[in-house]
């Protein structure tokens, strides 16, 4: 896995990330593709005869299952990051048509910045590269043993998303059941007063200015909100930062960052 991941991101999305310093987290629940995270990933039919020894009937213990695969679901969020900083597709889904920035992160850097309480049972979050695969592909939800791509039931749930999304490269940090002093509503949300359901809260984990290790400026970006971003990058994030500005290749359908020196 490479040490420096990246977070493409809209100029809104920016002002907030760098701005406070932090990595928002996701409900699982709540990402833009209605299969990731899902119980239907695994397989329920074939239940353990240990479990069927009892009175309790096989269709409940199917049943049981996938209901603690969902809560499991519901009480975990998750850091959605890239392995490459030049994917077209998302330098149009993530970054408003080109005209946002892709933030590369010092992984290391981020790991050891994290609060002691950020989690209330792990210290560390999780780190999982996503595996694209069909969805026939589900392994039993009652086997914990290491499958061939030594990929366990536990973060299968976790680690697999559709072929289709396999441009994006993705790695992600996961959290089950964070501390709720890291809860707060996203800018959006508090423009609308009502109440809200526990799975539409980020979490926000804080981050040294050491951990953003590059930023990269969209083609299509406003030239004066590059600007105010570079002069605060360099002065109250990380004067070691590296600035890149995108360009369109003259002779390929692709991007390539230029240096700002």
């Amino acid at each position: 896995m490479p040490r420096i991941l990246y977070k493409y991101i809209d100029i809104e999305g920016a002002k907030y990330m760098l701005g406070g310093k932090n990595l928002q987290f996701t409900n699982a629940s709540q990402l833009n593709d209605p299969f990731d995270c899902h119980p239907k990933l695994l397989d329920y039919s074939n239940v353990p005869k240990h479990k069927l020894q009892g009175w309790i009937p096989e269709k409940w213990w199917k049943m049981k299952e996938e209901n603690d695969a969902l809560n499991f679901r519901n009480d975990t969020w998750l850091c959605s990051l890239s392995k490459v900083n030049d994917s077209l597709l998302m330098w149009t889904h993530y970054c408003y048509n080109h005209k946002g920035i892709c933030i590369g992160l010092d992984l290391d850097k981020v790991l050891e910045s994290v609060p002691p309480l950020f989690s209330q049972f792990y210290l560390q979050p999780l780190v999982y590269e996503v595996q694209y695969r069909d969805i026939i592909e589900r392994p039993s939800a009652y086997n914990n043993r290491i499958l061939n791509d030594a990929v366990d039931t536990f973060s299968y749930q976790w680690r697999t998303k559709a072929k289709e999304w396999a441009y994006e490269k993705e790695v992600r940090l996961i959290w089950y059941n964070p501390n709720p002093m890291y809860a707060r509503l996203t800018p959006e949300q508090a423009e609308h007063p009502k109440v809200r359901k526990g799975t539409e809260i980020h979490y926000y984990l804080p981050m040294k200015g050491e951990c953003f290790a590059s930023i990269y400026f969209g083609v299509s970006i406003d030239p004066a909100v590059k600007e105010k971003i570079m002069k605060y990058a360099r002065k109250k994030l990380n004067p070691q930062i590296s600035l890149y500005q995108m360009r369109v290749d003259d002779d390929a359908f692709r991007l390539k960052p230029e240096i700002i020196r």
